[in-house]
Parts: structure tokens; sequence; C-alpha cells
């Protein structure tokens, strides 16, 4: 992401730049509410520049230009309503030379091309760039113009930049806003390196079905299509686009990913709500089905309750699995994604260190594990990666993947591939990272299941069922002699569960009590 154009720097300084032009106008993670529009629309300016510029040495002016791109819109992937006085200025220049008024006038032009553009409607007008509270402005003219100047200083045109800006944009003032400790809820920052070891191990093959219940920027999906392109080895024009389908929550994000969907030219349809309670993609009244789910849900959500499970139309959780527990939802968004997938449909989800260890050894019965038992009973889960600490944002846990696949090749069954790549990271600031070595030595083991001392093991079903289907890999991989006790944040995991699950049944307990008459 070290892309240098104009001023010389690089794109991260030049974001930084640009929400440092508006810092203490808004909390920090909203800072890209107002930044990432605007470098979009700025993207939008340089890319109608430069097919106008095509146009031009065609008929022979610019001004020409304008006015049949005005007369036909299908000259043009997006056509802006934005002439400068001097036709020969840069179409941004209608959006950089506002003086007074400006956040209306930002608003007003945005609100126009989304207008003379339907797919960019309710995605680019959301931002209201003259909004107030209370009667202050959130956005002043002068941070605005500020805002504006910044982003001025590096052009986004076809040949400037990676496609991938608006999810780069996203995916680093997400990171550097989780720095300084700014994150809003509900907004998690998955490490590029961990997506990338996802997609290349999903191997997504041209046009199929991928899906992102949890789709955030839609930073995962591209990721499947980067892996499919860079497969395809160099025939990516000739080789069929994945098809990409992702639902996310809040409407701000959801905005973004369409941007990211945009801006990639990619074949992509963003629904937003609630995944969990009202899933959108649906087929004949039941859940719609892909080729492959990738998804990095929030970790342990508490808010959904049984009832949310048992009343559940499109038989998402199945008798036996179900209900995994009100502190945790970890394994009722497994659930999910395996029932969105097809008869051959493989998956790859991101979860909380814990989902793979919690209730297993507990005396009696835990409902987590009866969920786990039951996804390794039916042999659906076909590996498990262990991740390094200090890897995500949010926490310092080091989080699995888990790997699914609803048609496990007959040499695969009865086994569970555990890799545990604790080891396999470099130190950063202020977070630690796995460098592309790592990520293919990784993404090599999870493909070809092979088995490497303190890395991985294949590990059969009655191995998992002897030690209470507990499918975490630093439970069967040391990764150094020393080591010959479990992590200290699985087993802070399993109490925190023990605890709340306990008070659940006083809790429980104690409303029978009265119903009875009985003072507890």
């Amino acid at each position: 992401m070290a892309n240098l154009n104009g001023s010389g720097k690089s794109l991260e300084s030049w974001i930084w730049d640009a929400a440092c032009s508006i810092r203490g106008a808004k909390d920090a993670p909203k800072y890209k509410d107002y930044i990432l529009p605007l470098i979009f629309t700025k993207r939008l300016c340089d890319v109608f520049d430069d097919e106008l510029n095509r146009i031009a040495k065609e008929v022979g002016s610019r001004k020409k230009a304008f006015q049949l791109a005005r007369a036909d819109h299908k000259l043009v992937r997006f056509y802006l309503p934005l002439v400068p006085d001097d036709t020969e200025q840069p179409v941004w220049s209608v959006i950089r030379k506002l003086s007074v008024r400006i956040g209306e006038g930002v608003t007003t032009h945005m609100r126009a091309i989304a207008r003379e553009n339907p797919l960019l409607q309710g995605i680019i007008d959301r931002v209201d760039f003259n909004a107030t509270t209370h009667g202050q402005r959130d956005l002043d003219d002068d941070r605005l113009s500020n805002l504006i100047e910044a982003i001025s200083t590096k052009r986004l045109g076809l040949d400037d930049v990676e496609a991938d800006i608006i999810g780069k944009s996203y995916e680093y003032l997400i990171r550097k806003f989780a720095e300084g400790g700014g994150q809003s809820a509900g907004e998690f920052y998955t490490p590029p390196e961990v997506g990338t070891i996802m997609s290349r191990v999903l191997q997504p093959q041209p046009g199929m079905d991928i899906y992102d219940p949890t789709c955030g920027s839609g930073g995962l999906l591209v990721k499947c299509e980067i892996a499919m392109e860079e497969s395809a080895q160099g025939n990516k024009r000739e080789v069929a686009p994945l098809k990409l389908f992702g639902q996310e929550f809040t409407p701000e994000t959801w905005a973004m990913a369409n941007m990211n969907m945009i801006i990639h030219d990619m074949e992509g349809q963003i629904e937003i709500g609630d995944t969990f309670k009202n899933p959108k993609f649906r087929s004949k009244g039941k859940l719609r089905t892909f080729d492959r789910v990738v998804a990095n849900p929030m970790w342990n959500q508490d808010w959904f309750t049984e009832a949310d499970y048992d009343n559940d139309e499109l038989d998402r959780f199945p008798p036996g699995a179900g209900f995994p527990g009100k502190s945790s939802a970890d394994w009722g968004w497994v659930q999910h994604i395996h029932a969105s997938l097809n008869a051959t449909g493989r998956a790859a989800v991101v979860l909380d260190t814990g989902a793979a260890s919690r209730g297993s050894g507990n005396a009696g019965t835990n409902k987590e594990k009866t969920v786990r038992q039951w996804f390794v009973d039916h042999d659906l889960i076909e590996s498990v990666l262990y991740l390094p600490e200090n890897l995500f944002y949010n926490t310092t846990a080091p989080g699995i993947v888990l790997f699914l696949n609803k048609g496990k090749p007959k040499g695969r069954q009865g086994k569970v591939l555990l890799v545990n790549a604790s080891q396999v990271f470099e130190k950063g600031d202020p977070k630690n990272f796995i460098p592309e070595a790592g990520i293919q030595r990784i993404a090599d083991t999870l493909i070809g299941w092979k088995e490497e001392e303190k890395l991985s093991r294949i590990v059969d079903h009655a191995e998992l069922k002897k030690n209470d289907y507990n499918i975490s890999p630093s439970r069967y991989i040391h990764t150094s002699g020393a080591e010959t006790y479990r992590p200290i944040a699985e087993i802070v995991e399993e109490l925190n569960v023990i605890e709340a699950e306990a008070r659940e049944t006083d809790a429980a307990l104690r409303k029978i009590l009265e119903q009875l008459g009985v003072n507890s």
C-alpha cells in the first residue's frame, strides 16, 4: 500500500493527513464517514477525467467531450454533472473551488451525481456535509475545506492508484483509529494477512458465488476475487469473475462495501440489515446457498436469545446443535454459515480462540460444546488454524480460523487438520503481523493437508472425542519443548463462560422458586 503519486506521499500518509485535517471535529471512528465518500468522489472525478481525455483525443477537445458525455451517458462508466468553467480544468476542481457554504455545496454535488447514476443512490449521497447537532455544524466549512484540500493533493485516476483504494483506505483508517483506542462498537479490522490466507485456502474458482454474512467494507470478498485472479496466472481477462454477495448491519459500512465493489468493478450485491435475525439472501422461501462463504463476525455476541434460534424458519439451527448459550453467538454464526453452503460448499470463518475449546473438560453438559460436537460428528470441519497473538486490533487474543467443507474428500473424512501458527509472525508496532512467507507457508499447509512438527497435525475424530471435542490446535501441537500448558487466554475464556452459565442458571432457579412461592 506504499503507492506514491502527486505529492510523493504514501497512500497511508495521504489518508492520515486527510484525517488529521478534521481531527477534533468528530469522534475518531466517525472521520471515515466524511473522508471515504470524498475519496470515492475524487476517484470518480479523476476516472471521469481520464475518460473525457480519451474521448477528447478522438473529437479534438475536452469541451466537445463534455458535450458528448452529457448527451450519451453510455460513453462513460459514471456520468458526473460537474463541469468546470474552464473545461481544461479537472472535474474535481468544481468541488475544490467551493469557497462559501461548502458543506451545502458538497452535499448538493454528491446528490446530483447520485441522481445521474442510480447505482450510486444511497451510497454517495448518504452523508450530509452540512449536518448540525444542537445547532452546531458537525463538520464546519473550515475543516471541510482543509479535508478537500488534503484529498486534492493526490490524483486517483485509472493509472494513478490501484482499484482497492476505498477498501484499503477503510482498513487503514479503522486500524489507525483502533490504535488510538477510538474504535466504535461493531467495527472490527480484520488483518489483511488473515483474509489472504482464508481466500487462498478456499481456492475460489471462476464464476463461483461467494458470500460474506458480516461483510463490513467487503474486504474478504475482494480478497477472494484477488485470489481467484492470481490463480488464473495472467488469464484473468479470459475467466468469469466471481459473483460476490454480502450483508452488513451498519448503514455507513454498507455504503463503504458498495463503494468497494463499484471501484473494483466487481460483480457485487451488498444488502443491508441484521443477518442473524433477517438474512436477505433467500431463494424460494429458503436460505440461498453459495459455493464459498467467508466471514469474521463480531466475537462473543451476547444479545441473541434462545428464542432467536427457536423461532428461526430457515432451518439454520438443526436439532442436536441449535442454541450455543447466551454468552457467545460464535457457533450460532457457524451454523448460519453452514446453512448457507451448497452441497459441495466450503467456508472460512474467524472466531474467538475460546470457541474451539469452551466447555470441553467441564463436568456435565455445555451448550457450546454440544454444537461443536455436532459439527465434528457430522464431519463438517476440515481444518482449524490457530493464529498468532496480538494480530487483531480489538483484542490481543489469537483467534482461530475454522474451515468447513460439506464435501470433504474421502481421504480426509473422519479427521481434522489442526495448524498451530502461533509462532509464525513478526513483531510490529503496535501489532504483530504475518509476513508473506508465513502467509504462504500456512496456506500451503492447509491446502496440502501437510503435517509438520510444531506446526500441524492430522487428528482423527476418536482423539477429538477423547479430548471432549476440544478442537484447539494449541491442545494438540506444542510449539516448543517447554510449552505444556494451554494458553491462559483460553482458560480465562472458559472460566468466563462457566461463570455466565452459572449466573443464568441461578436466575432461572430463582424465578422458579418465586413462582412456587418459596423465598430464595
